[in-house]
């Protein structure tokens, strides 16, 4: 998370249990995030330890429990990346390429590659999303939205990529690029002179024991799961051309993913080890990733860590070789758009990290729809009319019909017959929002004449009664001090950013897109503070 757009909480925590996880501690802790959500997501959780496994099968609302099982195989979207960068890595170890070619080798020739004045793209750039090719291909067409990949073939994406003109050197900019890892997928399966399914099913579904593992065909006594938004709405499943399904094209069991975590471990010797260490070796520092993996550093060690999704699925894989630990998580529910699986898999990999509590649909402010209530202009051009109906939010966006949100315990507005967020934005001059779809974040700017609005006036000595030190997790936490009759809030590791009262002990910092809201006790003191961020919450007492 850039500094630039959020508190950014470090990662350094301390380490987490010795003992091995059961699968009833498992159950408990699955269940006290997911119970009662309002997105109605089933999850199929693991935990490896050791050589041991937790399991459990989980759903929001137990009616149904039998929507997932140890049969039913999930879309696990873009942890299949590293899945394929393991297949490039086996490529590597038998001398058929290494990390420093050039992409055009790999492709056939004549194909048309940008490149920054002389400096080609490298598969390391592929690797570690800093190719500078963004993050859809060009020519796509006019794809349905409820899968979106699966008119496009192979033709359509290599032409696309001599439409890019890139704007940095290869290796300089980080920009997560499904383009470029389809690009990849279709490179590795090339050089492998076979299709991507065969090459999985030979190269590392096989090896590792991940029998019902497939792209598009499934094995026998494997049921597909039935993928939902997060308003519990069924939705289509996701298709890709087959050599450009490494991007996020892969199925699997719970247990499949399990073979795959012990195999990341060293569990057992197989043809595609070798392959999996390499994959797992630091290729870049800004940010630190392996081959496809994201490096994540928790009490001096180091995690690897991918999540996925699709229009219908999340998916959150880890694993730590030192503590010889992994966390898998597959779900038949997209939460893409509320922060995807990062709260609940983080918890799992380390206990000192928030859990996170179910998102309940809850009756929302009046204060808040009237400060919502006007006209926006979204970036990209869009018009919308946000009125108050009632207890409830209601959107009209230009041209549409209108629709009535439902509102969760997490802050959120969302449509309930589209897969949407709307997420307020708190600053000095009133509210605005960001409008998140489809994994976008757009937004919003308020082009009604709404009456500007007197800035909340506080002395210079009340500012002193929040300065303090507030830990919010073990390892990160706010520090509050007036500066130059201003009051500033820092972040561990990170620059002080001024803040401004917009109501009695409630503050927010219009950079970053923060409220901060202080708590008094009986006798008035200052006690504590809570972070609103990104839709999540995080409470620290101060010292």
């Amino acid at each position: 998370m850039p500094y630039a757009h959020t508190l950014a909480l470090t990662l350094a925590v301390a380490s987490g249990s010795a003992h091995a996880m059961t699968d009833a501690t498992l159950a408990d802790t699955v269940a006290r995030r997911l119970q009662g959500d309002r997105t109605g997501a089933c999850m199929a959780v693991a935990v490896i330890e050791n050589g041991s496994v937790a399991r459990t099968f989980q759903c929001a609302d137990p009616k149904d429990a039998a929507r997932i099982g140890p049969d039913t195989a999930f879309e696990i979207g873009s942890v299949s990346k590293t899945m394929t960068a393991a297949l490039l890595a086996d490529l590597i170890g038998q001398g058929k390429g290494s990390l420093d070619d050039p992409l055009s080798a790999w492709l056939p020739p004549g194909t048309k590659l940008p490149d920054y004045q002389g400096k080609p793209i490298l598969l390391r750039h592929i690797v570690t999303h800093t190719s500078g090719l963004p993050s859809l291909p060009s020519r796509m067409g006019a794809p349905d939205m409820t899968d979106p990949y699966a008119k496009l073939d192979e033709a359509a994406l290599l032409a696309s990529l001599g439409d890019v003109t890139l704007a940095a050197a290869p290796g300089t900019t980080f920009e997560y690029s499904n383009f470029a890892s389809m690009v990849l997928s279709y490179a590795v399966a090339r050089r492998a002179g076979t299709d991507m399914e065969t090459l999985m099913k030979q190269r590392l579904f096989a090896p590792l024991g991940m029998q019902h593992a497939y792209i598009n065909t499934p094995p026998a006594g494997v049921r597909a799961a039935v993928g939902h938004t997060p308003n519990a709405r069924p939705t289509p499943a996701w298709h890709f051309q087959t050599n450009l399904a490494g991007v996020g094209g892969v199925r699997a069991t719970l247990d499949d993913m399990v073979r795959y975590v012990q195999g990341q471990l060293g569990a057992e010797a197989s043809i595609i080890a070798p392959a999996l260490k390499l994959s797992q070796q630091k290729v870049s520092d800004a940010p630190p990733m392996a081959m496809n993996w994201m490096l994540m550093p928790v009490g001096g060690r180091t995690v690897h860590v991918h999540e996925g999704g699709t229009g219908g699925f999340s998916s959150f894989v880890s694993f730590d070789k030192d503590q010889r630990r992994g966390v898998v998580i597959l779900s038949d529910t997209t939460w893409n758009s509320i922060g995807s699986l990062g709260s609940l898999g983080l918890h799992l990999v380390d206990a000192s990290f928030p859990l996170g509590k179910p998102r309940v649909e809850v009756k929302p402010d009046a204060a808040l729809l009237d400060g919502l209530v006007g006209d926006y202009a979204l970036a990209g051009g869009m018009k919308m009319t946000l009125r108050r109906q009632g207890d409830a939010l209601e959107i009209h966006p230009a041209g549409q019909g209108a629709y009535r949100m439902g509102h969760d315990s997490a802050g959120d507005f969302y449509p309930r017959d589209v897969d949407a967020v709307l997420r307020p934005q708190r600053g000095a001059d009133g509210y605005t929002f960001i409008w998140m779809q489809m994994g976008a974040a757009v937004p919003a700017t308020r082009i009604d004449k709404a009456a500007a609005r007197p800035a909340f006036a506080v002395e210079a000595a009340t500012l002193r009664d929040y300065e303090g030190e507030y830990p919010l997790v073990p390892g990160f936490g706010l520090t509050v001090k007036v500066q130059d009759d201003a009051l500033t809030v820092q972040g561990t590791g990170q620059p002080a950013l001024p803040v401004k009262a917009v109501q009695r002990d409630v503050f927010v910092m219009d950079a970053v897109g923060a409220e901060i809201s202080f708590e008094r006790d009986a006798a008035g003191k200052v006690v504590a503070l809570t972070l609103k961020q990104a839709g999540q919450q995080l409470r620290g007492e101060r010292k």
